[in-house]
């Protein structure tokens, strides 16, 4: 009996701990909601300063175990352009499980503790019906949170499957999942995700069935920040395949797309080092096997400063522009000033000569692989003491030098032309013949205009540039006379000259670059 009686007092003592663990957490939660808002504002306003958005609470209902709660989400109220239009909500439906030991992970066996645990959902409103209606009235995600006594945050968010049709188009969507690690400073994240697939079938101007099918898409990514508004880390994509068929017949299939991007410190915080990396594994067209193919781009010593600067103005002139009326609707002339807002503000990233470098990009087939490898390194502009008056003065000024090789294995080009050939409707034999003088004939021409050389069956080419000269395959000559020996003059090198961009630029904040009169040179 007494035994019994223990038994008893200690459930109803663990009873009381966790009913008031409960309820103090629950008050907890609810005294930081305005807390957690103007941080994801905060966050907003740094990484997408152009979506013109703000996070608020409403309808907070605090109980003992659980509270409810919504999450809106609006255009600013003086923001001059935003992803919703005015009066527009997202609103998403929060149901709060209270710590130390939230139902929602009783349910799934995770004993340890945790503030809460959140259940989000979409809402349906006047702003997302129209999703609703592919979802067939079921929320499009189901997201769950647990958030840590210290501050960090788990997210698993699951993407429903949906198929809808209107007319001849149709789209369907398989599914998906997504987690999103958060630590308490929103320094650091994590995110995994996996998307099934899915098929957009549609009917082109001619009348014809177009599909495409998309699978096994996955994302994995981790960051950090290093500086306000700078993150640093590694993101990988995977495609698994791509195809597109017309009329039911295969025209086109892409397997295993990988991009992999990776950004470091260098130079002790002071630079930043970005490296992306294009892999394609397989490229057929009609059933043919064209090969596989990568890419690798470096971009050394961005000083990090400088890109913060360039972020900054860069963003702060788009507002500026979305912000004139009509500018949406002319598709035409908003991306011809979002060049310019470009071109305005690119000296700055040339702050400490940052590289660029393409090592390699490749392409292979059973015959070979084909490479080209380039190396530029930029010229920063402050550092340019004369300002250029001639064309070749104007490239020294811009460019401090540049390596580039190519190589051409005759074989493997073969190989490529041929498939191309029978894509064409050519026969196998005629293919390769038509192939290998096309290949044979490129080669010659290279060599009569000393663009390129061949020997052991490869087409080479080497490129130099540096103080004004150009060497290529061994030859070196001044600029000025390497253009000659090809019928160019010095004018070839400038860009055509607009004459909008200089009104345009005039309502452009100033650049640090335009302070002195050499900077100006890479503008030109």
């Amino acid at each position: 009996m007494k035994k019994s009686l223990v038994a008893v007092s200690v459930v109803v003592a663990l009873g009381v701990v966790w009913t008031g663990g409960s309820w103090y957490t629950g008050k907890q939660i609810e005294a930081r909601m305005a807390e957690m808002a103007a941080q994801a504002n905060s966050y907003l306003k740094t990484a997408a300063p152009e979506s013109g958005l703000e996070i608020s609470y409403q309808n907070y209902q605090r109980g003992v175990f659980s509270s409810q709660t919504q999450l809106v989400i609006q255009a600013q109220e003086a923001a001059k352009s935003s992803w919703l239009q005015p009066g527009q909500q997202i609103v998403l439906d929060e149901h709060i499980d209270h710590g130390p030991f939230p139902l929602a992970q009783l349910k799934s066996f995770n004993l340890l503790p945790a503030m809460a645990s959140v259940q989000s959902q979409l809402a349906n409103t006047s702003s997302t019906k129209q999703l609703f209606a592919l979802t067939k009235d079921k929320s499009l995600f189901d997201a769950r949170t647990r958030i840590g006594y210290s501050g960090d945050t788990s997210t698993d968010i699951a993407l429903i499957p949906f198929s809808h049709q209107e007319n001849s188009d149709k789209v369907t969507f398989d599914g998906g999942q997504l987690n999103i690690d958060l630590d308490n400073t929103g320094n650091a994240f994590t995110a995994k995700g996996n998307l099934e697939g899915g098929v957009i079938h549609t009917v082109n101007q001619y009348g014809q069935q177009i599909q495409v099918t998309l699978s096994g898409l996955k994302i994995d990514s981790n960051a950090r920040q290093n500086a306000p508004g700078l993150f640093v880390g590694e993101q990988r994509m995977l495609l698994g395949k791509m195809a597109v068929s017309v009329e039911g017949k295969e025209l086109a299939v892409v397997d295993d797309l990988a991009v992999n991007t990776t950004s470091l410190p260098e130079s002790g915080d002071k630079h930043l080092g970005i490296k992306i990396d294009y892999a394609l594994a397989s490229l057929k067209l009609q059933n043919r096997d064209l090969g596989s193919g990568k890419l690798t781009v470096n971009v050394n010593g961005l000083n990090i400063q400088a890109l913060r600067q360039f972020s900054e103005q860069y963003n702060a002139q788009i507002q500026t522009l979305l912000a004139q009326p009509g500018i949406a609707e002319d598709q035409e002339a908003y991306q011809a000033q979002v060049m310019e807002v470009f071109k305005h503000n690119f000296p700055v990233l040339l702050k400490d000569d940052p590289t660029l470098s393409i090592a390699p990009l490749s392409w292979k087939n059973a015959r070979g692989e084909s490479t080209l490898n380039l190396s530029l390194q930029l010229r920063d502009p402050a550092t340019v003491t004369a300002v250029a008056t001639t064309p070749d003065q104007l490239l020294n000024n811009s460019v401090k030098n540049l390596d580039a090789k190519l190589a051409i294995p005759m074989d493997m080009a073969s190989e490529l032309m041929g498939q191309v050939a029978r894509l064409e409707g050519y026969q196998d034999a005629e293919a390769d013949k038509l192939a290998a003088q096309q290949v044979q004939g490129l080669a010659a021409m290279g060599q009569m205009f000393r663009l390129t050389t061949t020997t052991d069956n490869v087409i080479s080419s080497s490129l130099q540039f540096s103080d004004g000269k150009v060497t290529l395959n061994g030859q070196t000559a001044p600029l000025m006379e390497f253009l000659g020996q090809f019928g160019l003059s010095g004018d070839d090198l400038l860009l055509p000259s607009d004459d909008g961009a200089d009104d345009a630029g005039e309502t452009l904040p100033a650049s640090p670059q335009e302070a002195a009169p050499a900077a100006e040179a890479p503008q030109q």
